[in-house]
């Protein structure tokens, strides 16, 4: 009678320990950081907002078009990780570029510089249409990741994650977006959300 009792309870500690691990969305170790609204214009002009994303899973980044080092390789990798996307015959996923250099970033330089990755734009927008100051405290108060232009440079200090929002806007993962980038783990996460 004891050992089943101590079976029980260990089952009752797995049940939970596991269900802790995955969130409440399934995914593991998932952030589940709200999101606040956001209008701004895509690399066409046209306005794009947090509405646009309404029920869809979502991928997104921090790059600015003038960058030396880190937004080429990351640009792509998303790139990379749209086709592996489009290979495993999974739609419905959309992805996000936010400049974090938008005075310079106006939507046909925007344009210009997703066109040397061949970017699939139908479900890819590269947004700007707001201050510095605004990126800036949109990627810390939403992101909790830091955005700085410091003064009298042409070079911005930004993260290089990818960061994997669900269906209702919530952040739900980040990962490296530069190297070793984990494909088929943020597959399997967005297949995750999407079958939840």
């Amino acid at each position: 009678m004891r050992k089943l009792h101590r079976f029980k309870a260990a089952i009752g500690m797995a049940v939970i320990l596991m269900l802790t691990a995955c969130g409440s969305n399934g995914v593991p170790d998932a952030k589940n950081w709200d999101m606040e609204d956001f209008s701004n214009v895509n690399q066409d002009g046209k306005p794009f907002s947090k509405e646009n994303l309404k029920g869809k899973v979502w991928v997104a980044d921090f790059i600015f078009t003038n960058c030396e080092d880190v937004c080429l390789p990351m640009t792509a990798n998303m790139v990379k990780l749209q086709q592996m996307l489009k290979d495993e015959g999974i739609s419905d996923v959309e992805f996000v570029s936010f400049s974090v250099d938008p005075e310079v970033d106006k939507p046909e330089v925007l344009k210009e510089f997703g066109d040397q990755f061949n970017v699939d734009y139908t479900n890819w927008n590269f947004l700007t249409g707001y201050s510095q100051d605004d990126i800036e405290a949109f990627a810390m108060d939403n992101f909790k990741t830091i955005v700085q232009k410091p003064d009298n440079e042409d070079q911005v200090i930004h993260q290089t994650s990818f960061y994997l929002m669900d269906q209702d806007g919530k952040i739900i993962r980040d990962y490296t977006g530069l190297q070793g980038i984990p494909f088929d783990e943020m597959i399997k996460h967005i297949k995750i959300l999407q079958n939840y």
